[in-house]
């Protein structure tokens, strides 16, 4: 009983930023339908959010030593993270909200195979179960008649697959890194997403002059950038405290979340063979909560 109102904390974390990222991609397609593209939009939310994390944790950040062995793992951190949300963004902004995120969730598949390298997880027969079953998914839902290979077919589906793979290498980096905190693993996570960001942005020539950001757009950036900052910790929180496979299941409640928001604020609908899929994919992502590992697996940061 005791452990059980232990994890009601963690859970209402995570239940927090499915709910929140379940909807996401309405505000930041309204910020593009204001001049606003994707990648701009990400650089300045997760600019906000760095701004917010140098002001509060400061003290971490002055004596964090740069020099120790393990400060690898935080870039790589927020390369992934970098790469990850600004996937996520692009892909809910021009993609089927849906399509997109079902591709994002297969997270767990790609969690297994890093896991095996990184952190020499060996998996029990429910795990290949698992891989083969989000694979069928996928392939499901992506085939389209007359192609010899199910692969996806627009900007958004593969951003959505871009996504996912970043994103569960990152919680693989988070999990190996044993080292830092929470403040300085998310001030990796900030840093890089505005990195990238700012990086995309550039190639694409597509940052907005400061006087032509109109004071709604400006307000509406800086709810969103204090929202991913309190979120970050909110979810570095929960995936401290609750088992990978398990937290990938509770925030499966994003899609349910996505999928009412899409069809009341979009009018988005998934084909049969797409909900066919989906039913897939979800069945795995449940499924691997209950995966054995059979060989060595690393404890939570």
């Amino acid at each position: 009983m005791l452990t059980k109102q232990k994890n009601i904390v963690p859970i209402t974390a995570l239940l927090i930023g499915a709910t929140f990222w379940g909807v996401a991609w309405y505000p930041f397609r309204l910020l593009e339908q204001a001049g606003i593209r994707g990648e701009a939009s990400t650089t300045l939310t997760y600019f906000i959010a760095l701004l917010i994390g140098l002001v509060l944790f400061r003290k971490q950040v002055r004596t964090f030593n740069f020099l120790d062995k393990a400060v690898y793992l935080l870039v790589w951190i927020g390369v992934c993270s970098g790469l990850a949300n600004t996937a996520y963004v692009l892909g809910i902004i021009h993609g089927e909200v849906m399509r997109v995120l079902l591709l994002f969730y297969l997270a767990p598949l790609w969690t297994i195979l890093f896991a095996r390298v990184l952190l020499s997880e060996k998996l029990s027969l429910l795990g290949y179960w698992v891989i083969l079953l989000s694979l069928i998914g996928a392939m499901t839902m992506l085939w389209q008649p007359g192609n010899d290979f199910p692969l996806p077919t627009s900007y958004g589906d593969w951003m959505g697959l871009l996504g996912g793979i970043m994103f569960a290498l990152a919680n693989v980096l988070i999990r190996k890194n044993q080292v830092h905190n929470i403040q300085l693993k998310s001030m990796a996570i900030w840093l890089g997403v505005t990195l990238i960001g700012f990086f995309a942005t550039w190639r694409m020539e597509s940052l907005p002059l400061i006087s032509d950001i109109s004071t709604d757009i400006w307000v509406l950036l800086l709810v969103l950038g204090l929202i991913i900052f309190f979120l970050s910790i909110v979810l570095q929180y929960g995936l401290t405290h609750i088992p990978a496979n398990q937290a990938i299941v509770i925030m499966l409640f994003e899609l349910i979340v996505a999928a009412i928001a899409s069809y009341y604020l979009a009018n988005e609908t998934m084909t049969p063979k797409e909900w066919i899929g989906s039913l897939m994919i979800i069945s795995a992502s449940l499924f691997s909560a209950h995966i054995n590992y059979v060989g060595p697996v690393s404890q939570q940061p």
